[in-house]
């Protein structure tokens, strides 16, 4: 969801080549303007239109990746959100459905975070050694303080769950122990708290679900295991509510099946620059300010 706003997307939006049709496939599914709402919630970044704007342009990307830049890929992630525009590009489910899919997950998270865990937030922290995070999770976990690393991303880069009133202690003794505090997201992601979100999700949202098996080989974004049926992928879906993720498990799973190069799709400024990524993979970026930028098509192409 990192640069989900309207500000970095709408241009895009409405004029990439790529995207324009699936903006009028959203339009038709959602029965409102998408761009609009879009614009009209510009100060809410996980709002549904936010989320489907995310999801189209991540498949936009994708395909503007294939077609400009030849992108032939074996295997697909993606993780966190990820994961959604990651079900539509394998072939798991058609881009409709994804769209439809990922508004009804919007609206539900906002439901269930409205009157669940409303004290509760996911902190990211950087440069924290392993040892000393896993020592302080557990005193505090011990005291009775429930923390939750909700994601690791790279060597002393993690997030981590826990109540909105002990962010300001937490951040305190993260600095004590030689590390860095970055963003807080609210709503809360990824945590075995949320396992009441997860159930909701199974049986309110995804009950009529029409996912199939990936065409293209998916890694898990949980724990780098393939995913390559519709049952995997529907657990993997439900999984991103209440289990972490872990980058370099993906990364470990690309790089042992002999993968090289990776296209990122989308306006990420974290994965793309981790050094559990650059380390062992070649980078590609594909994001919406380089598609717009008339030095990047080949000649006579137009956007």
């Amino acid at each position: 969801m990192a640069g989900t706003t309207f500000a970095a997307l709408g241009k895009f939006l409405v004029l990439d080549r790529f995207a324009r049709p699936r903006v009028r496939v959203a339009d038709e599914v959602l029965g409102y303007s998408l761009l609009k709402r879009f614009r009209d919630s510009a100060d809410d970044d996980y709002s549904e239109s936010a989320q489907v704007a995310s999801l189209i342009s991540s498949l936009a990307l994708a395909e503007r990746a294939e077609t400009v830049r030849g992108a032939r890929p074996q295997f697909c992630a993606g993780p966190s959100f990820g994961l959604r525009p990651t079900a539509v590009y394998s072939g798991a489910l058609d881009l409709a459905e994804g769209i439809r899919l990922t508004a009804a997950i919007a609206r539900r998270e906002r439901e269930y975070f409205r009157t669940h865990h409303s004290d509760i937030v996911t902190h990211t922290v950087v440069r924290v050694p392993a040892e000393p995070l896993a020592a302080l999770l557990a005193e505090w976990n011990a005291r009775g303080d429930r923390l939750e690393v909700s994601g690791d991303l790279d060597q002393g880069f993690a997030m981590v769950t826990l109540r909105e009133t002990l962010l300001d202690a937490f951040k305190q003794a993260i600095g004590s122990i030689g590390g860095y505090s970055m963003h807080t997201m609210r709503p809360p992601a990824h945590s075995t708290l949320f396992g009441d979100l997860r159930t909701a999700m199974e049986q309110d949202v995804f009950a009529g679900a029409d996912l199939r098996a990936p065409r293209i080989t998916v890694v898990k974004d949980q724990d780098g295991s393939i995913v390559d049926t519709a049952e995997a992928m529907r657990t993997m879906l439900l999984d991103t509510f209440d289990r972490p993720f872990d980058w370099r498990a993906v990364v470990g799973t690309l790089v042992a099946r002999g993968v090289h190069t990776v296209h990122f799709t989308g306006a990420d400024a974290l994965f793309t620059r981790l050094d559990s990524t650059v380390r062992h993979l070649h980078v590609v970026k594909t994001d919406p300010k380089s598609a717009l930028r008339p030095s990047s098509f080949p000649v006579g192409e137009t956007v």
